[in-house]
């Protein structure tokens, strides 16, 4: 039922656009009001409010609810909104998004592509067609599609409440499938959203066990966002979650690797950064030495059968034997499939 207003007094009649000004100068002046405040505000009925407050929240305006103590629902901004200042992009700053966009074509079918596909489709409108197509053909970016890749597609109703949940700081329960095990509900407050090797993971703190966990979102199986709201702990930082992994997973206790590379392709080893605090010692017929301290044996792993037979691993102990006995279980595999042959 509408508001009650006063007796005889009758409704603005004035446009949307001049409704939504009114609203937005409301909620950015106040830290929240309530649906009947902004109904005796603007002298309009309780569904065109709600219906001004939906065509913010749609235009991309980052409008949150808190339940009062009184029980009443007040909407206002995220903190510090109004005083974002506008976004200016320089011409280096222009080409370096055009060579991000082609990494990310992953998340095809996904809000986020949306989301790129309406921030250029911004570009293509300010700027004159010739710098479009100059920025298009200096800055291609070329992602190979042979090295495996997740389709996001059908889970693009699970990003979108993921998105509003990461956004909002709103908690959620979510249907968790790990590899090979049962699903498992989880009521987390989704802190992170990362992006690793074209898969996304949310960062999240997992009130079942009690501690931060990192769920791949291909395995989330289903989102109910709640109305409770969290705050992120001021000492928290995304390494949190990774800890030593040698890439994401932090599977184990840390160790220091020694790892012994050929000459032939030791030059591919120097040419990148593996480790922050990597070591590397140079031999005299070429080939070289790489130390780190680092966790995550199957991500470790699956790195060094990629250099098979140029890489021998020294220590530890216990990473050799995994290391040996996998070449030994592929090779025994490979020589039957040779002998049915």
């Amino acid at each position: 039922m509408d508001s009650p207003r006063q007796r005889g007094r009758r409704p603005k009649k004035y446009s949307q656009a001049a409704r939504l000004h009114d609203l937005i100068r409301i909620l950015e002046m106040r830290y929240g009001a309530t649906v009947v405040e902004l109904v005796e505000e603007c002298q309009v009925t309780r569904r065109t409010i709600y219906r001004d407050l939906q065509a913010l929240m749609d235009a991309g305006y980052p409008l949150v609810s808190e339940r009062q103590a009184d029980g009443h629902v007040a909407y206002r901004f995220v903190t510090g909104f109004s005083k974002i200042p506008p976004l200016t992009l320089s011409l280096d700053e222009l080409m370096t998004l055009y060579l991000c966009r082609g990494q990310l074509e992953f998340l095809r079918g996904t809000p986020f592509s949306e989301d790129l596909e309406a921030i250029f489709a911004r570009l293509r409108s300010m700027l004159p067609p010739r710098s479009i197509a100059h920025l298009e053909r200096i800055a291609e970016a070329f992602s190979p599609r042979f090295q495996g890749y997740k389709d996001y597609s059908a889970q693009r109703q699970i990003l979108v409440d993921l998105r509003q949940a990461l956004l909002k700081q709103q908690c959620c329960h979510i249907d968790y499938r790990p590899a090979q095990r049962s699903s498992h509900s989880y009521l987390i407050d989704p802190y992170t959203l990362l992006f690793y090797n074209n898969a996304l993971y949310v960062g999240a703190y997992a009130h079942n066990r009690q501690d931060i966990r990192l769920f791949a979102v291909d395995r989330i199986e289903d989102v109910t966002l709640e109305t409770q709201r969290f705050e992120v702990p001021e000492n928290y930082h995304p390494g949190q979650l990774t800890g030593h992994a040698f890439g994401l997973i932090d599977d184990g206790p840390g160790y220091e690797l020694e790892l012994h590379f050929a000459a032939r392709i030791a030059h591919l080893i120097r040419e990148r950064i593996w480790h922050p605090h990597q070591k590397i010692d140079e031999h005299q017929d070429g080939s070289l030495t790489l130390r780190f301290f680092a966790s995550g044996d199957k991500e470790i792993l699956a790195w060094l059968y990629s250099y098979v037979p140029h890489v021998r691993v020294i220590r530890p102990e216990s990473l050799r034997r995994q290391f040996v006995e996998g070449l030994k279980a592929a090779l025994v595999t490979q020589l039957k499939d040779e002998g049915r042959s």
